[in-house]
């Protein structure tokens, strides 16, 4: 089964995608801050990451930074999802190494294709 891994500290995001992620077919590994997330990214290598940006402590961007500085996970896609949509913003979301960018708010069915997308190994990534 794939997996997701998702950071958001907001509750309800959480439980949205797990809810739409898990019924399209993914396991989720929902965290609630970038901390816990890269701990487990990092001890049970994801298919994806979803991330929010803007989370207390180890950000979103923080947390793409590491998954790409390690080898384990540098391969792993990354979306990051935020309310932040300015071009600098999102510069920085890609800079950071992020295959994708999502402003909140946002569809569901379009994360989900976004995510679908990045899994596909015959659609070339950014």
């Amino acid at each position: 089964m794939t997996t997701v891994l998702l950071a958001d500290d907001d509750q309800g995001v959480r439980t949205m995608l797990s809810i739409v992620l898990g019924t399209a077919g993914f396991e989720v590994a929902a965290h609630q801050d970038g901390e816990s997330a890269l701990q487990d990214a990092l001890h049970r290598v994801p298919d994806v990451a979803v991330l929010d940006v803007s989370m207390p402590g180890m950000s979103g961007l923080d947390v793409c930074r590491v998954l790409r500085a390690h080898p384990q996970t540098a391969h792993v896609p990354i979306v990051l999802l935020t309310a932040l949509g300015q071009w600098l913003d999102v510069s920085s979301g890609f800079d950071a190494g992020a295959d994708d960018y999502v402003v909140k708010p946002f569809s569901p069915k379009d994360l989900l294709h976004r995510i679908e997308r990045l899994l596909d190994p015959a659609v070339p990534h950014m």
